[in-house]
């Protein structure tokens, strides 16, 4: 008993510091670019640009209806097929982006319709352009909205950095495998990552509701 728990000891540092160098990062890399790729997506769509609406839709409907790990498998060992050889790490990132970019599309698109579409119309009538509009008025009203359902994408975001294991990326998960593979300790050492897991989502979670709360007093503030 004495030697397992010197081996969750010696496991958990381990672990932690592959969260810290590997999937925290990773998390972050994704949570970034896929915002920004499901801001263009949400406001092509909700600008209704012609063409590019369409590709939006179908860019959508593709990734939310394929497995992420398909998605990976696909960029890492499918690119090289045909010429393009891409890092593990960066595969990963722009696999768990565009995935997320598309979830979070639909997120910021029922966002920016909730908008009163009066106040868009206001601020044509003063003379501001749409991307003025856009700045000023519509998209801080649609993120605080939408900032509860993004954090949530951010925590499951979190969780999804695991399948980057299966593409090579030594993250928790890889490095809780290979701990595992040597001590033949699978059940506690998994247990014990599900746990390093819980605390980075739970850290997460303290600051959604810390925001939510600045908010929800910013919002009060304004209805005075």
């Amino acid at each position: 008993m004495s030697d397992l728990w010197g081996i969750l000891y010696d496991s958990f540092w381990k672990i932690l510091a592959a969260g810290i160098k590997v999937t925290i990062p990773l998390t972050i890399v994704a949570f970034l670019a896929g915002l920004l790729i499901a801001l263009i997506t949400a406001l092509v769509q909700y600008a209704k640009v012609p063409v590019l609406r369409q590709i939006a839709r179908f860019y959508i409907w593709l990734i939310r209806g394929t497995p992420l790990l398909v998605q990976l498998a696909i960029i890492f060992y499918g690119l090289p097929a045909i010429g393009i050889h891409v890092d593990a790490f960066v595969a990963a990132a722009v696999g768990l982006s565009f995935c997320e970019g598309a979830y979070m599309a639909e997120t910021l698109r029922g966002s920016l319709e909730a908008v009163d579409k009066g106040q868009s119309e206001a601020g044509y009538c003063v003379g501001l352009n749409f991307f003025q509009i856009m700045h000023h008025i519509v998209l801080p009203q649609a993120f605080r909205t939408a900032f509860p359902a993004l954090s949530n994408s951010l925590i499951s975001l979190v969780k999804d950095t695991s399948l980057a294991a299966n593409i090579t990326v030594v993250d928790m998960f890889m490095t809780t495998q290979r701990i595992a593979g040597r001590t033949y300790q699978f059940m506690p050492l998994y247990i014990e990552v599900a746990v390093v897991y819980l605390l980075f989502c739970s850290l997460i979670t303290l600051f959604q509701h810390a925001i939510e709360k600045r908010l929800n007093r910013y919002q009060a503030q304004e209805a005075k």
